[in-house]
């Protein structure tokens, strides 16, 4: 397998992953979506007067930030110029 193939492949596979890495995402953000409103309802229906579902919304509410966090990218920076600086002093050995 020349350099180029090689080159060729592991694009695809970081491709792969980040496409994967995205698809998490929204798949957590459904379930959100879909879960919290129900939660909503069973407050709702058993006791109206302690609002409990605002624990759930707030706590699943920071794991779907900080998700969406490393997911797009925020934080993401330091770790591509890491892996190209070791990439390059790999090269100049």
């Amino acid at each position: 397998m020349n350099e180029q193939e090689k080159n060729k492949l592991d694009s695809y596979q970081r491709a792969q992953a980040r496409v994967d890495e995205i698809k998490g995402f929204y798949i957590h953000l459904i379930c959100y979506l879909l879960v919290n409103p129900f939660l909503i309802y069973v407050n709702y229906v058993t006791y109206w007067d302690f609002k409990w579902f605002w624990f759930a919304l707030g706590g699943w509410g920071i794991g779907l930030a900080t998700h969406a966090l490393t997911v797009f990218g925020f934080g993401k920076n330091w770790e591509q110029r890491k892996i190209r600086k070791l990439m390059d002093d790999e090269r100049n050995f």
